[in-house]
Order: structure tokens, then sequence, then C-alpha cells
């Protein structure tokens, strides 16, 4: 048993390092296609080197009998994101390849659905292939708000920026850790965020509608945060009333003990 579990381990290992090699080879091809500069091939290969360590250092954490369908289609998405990361951060340098930024990002956007359903179907879905899935999305989104800040402004950083704000606020007041309930509106607001980006980014919408577009994913990401917050706040409240409440009747029992 330990030899099948030491050998499920390396395979699985093996996969992250695949999946940094395609990372590579794809910064290669954009590379020659569109004569990448050094800001996004290094920018690329800070990623790809990030997305294994990170990953890498999870899977030891965990120790998963196998990486499994579902996170190949996550470390795909991954690996054009790392792509979209190293177009946008060219795009500091030389005017972008608009095409092969929307397509990359197109079909990152398409698979975001793909991998929890195949987690599903093959009854595979584990708590890390969730936060990679998240991760992924949240950084994606992260980089299409810088690459659209460059056109209407530092605000737009606010898109990407919050779920980390949120992760950050999370280490000061530990009630934002809570789990909240499913909601079909939160997901249909972050799904929203990569679509209006995109449209954005692209080009093809008149600038007044593609800062129209940019501010509905805005108000509609505030909301969401919002009214989750509000959520957290009072479900914290009350559990702080029910352990209150406890240690009063535990104290009252105490003291009829006692007397």
């Amino acid at each position: 048993m330990a030899l099948n579990n030491t050998y499920d381990a390396r395979l699985v290992q093996q996969e992250t390092a695949v999946g940094a090699g395609v990372q590579i080879l794809l910064l290669a091809l954009l590379g020659t296609a569109i004569g990448m500069g050094p800001a996004g091939w290094l920018t690329g290969l800070a990623f790809a080197v990030a997305t294994w360590a990170v990953l890498s250092r999870a899977l030891h954490r965990t120790r998963p009998r196998s990486f499994g369908p579902a996170n190949r289609v996550t470390l795909g998405r991954a690996t054009l994101v790392g792509g979209v990361t190293a177009l946008v951060a060219d795009s500091f340098e030389s005017s972008p390849p608009v095409t092969a930024l929307v397509g990359l990002t197109a079909v990152a956007l398409i698979l975001d659905g793909v991998d929890g359903k195949v987690a599903r179907a093959t009854n595979t879905s584990t708590p890390l292939g969730a936060r990679f899935d998240m991760e992924v999305d949240a950084f994606l989104i992260l980089v299409l708000s810088v690459y659209v800040s460059m056109e209407f402004g530092p605000w737009v950083l606010l898109i990407g920026g919050m779920r980390y704000g949120f992760v950050a606020a999370a280490r000061v007041w530990p009630w934002l850790n809570a789990e909240l309930p499913p909601s079909m509106a939160r997901k249909t607001v972050a799904a929203m965020q990569g679509i209006c980006l995109l449209l954005s980014a692209s080009g093809y919408l008149p600038s007044t509608a593609s800062l129209t577009v940019v501010l509905i994913a805005l108000a509609s990401l505030t909301w969401s945060f919002g009214r989750d917050v509000r959520w957290l706040h009072r479900n914290s409240r009350v559990q702080d009333a029910e352990v209150a409440e406890i240690l009063e009747l535990a104290a009252e029992e105490r003291e009829a003990v006692a007397s």
C-alpha cells in the first residue's frame, strides 16, 4: 500500500510539472506569433513557476490518490490564464494583440463551467479542486481588470481586487471566514465579471458602452459582496448570542450546584 501511495504521489507531481511545461510551450507559441517582449516572458514564466509551486505544495499537504480529470481541466484553464497574464504584462511595452487576448480569455471562461461538471460526473469533487478553480477565476478577473484599467482608470482594479480585499479582511475579522449559504445570484454575478471585462477589453464596443459594461460589473460585484458581508455579520452576532446564552446557562447551573 505504501508503494502505491508513493507512486500516486509522484504521478500527481508529474502532472503539475507537465502543466508548467505546457505553460512554457504556450508562451513560446505566443512569443513566436506576436514577438512578445521581456515583460511578457518574465511575467508568464513567473506565473508558471508560482502555479507549479503553490499547487505542488497543496497536493503534498492534501495527498490525493490522483490528480483527477476536473483538476486537469482547471490546470488547462490556469495555463490559458498564464497566457493572458503574459499578454497583459506585454501590453505595457507595446500594443497588445487583442485577438489573442480575447481568444485565450474566452476559452478560459467557457471552460470555467466544465471542470465543475466533470468533477460531479466523475465523483471527484474535492475542497482542493474547488479552491484551485476559485483561485484561477479570481486571478483571471484581476488580470483583466488591470488591462481594462489602462483605458478607464485605476478604479477598475476594484473589480479584480475586491475578492483579495475580502480575504485580507477575513484575517482581521475571522467571522468573515464562515461558510456562506449557496446562492445563484452570487454565482451569476461572479460569472458576469469575466464576461463584462472581456467585452470591454475586446474593443468591439464603443467607449461609452464599454464603460457602462464595466460599471455594471463593479456595481453588481459590490452589491454581491455587500450582501454576503451583511449576512456573515448577522450570522456572527446570532452565534455570539447563542454562545453567550449557553455560557450564562452553564454559570447558572454551577451556581445552583454550589448552593
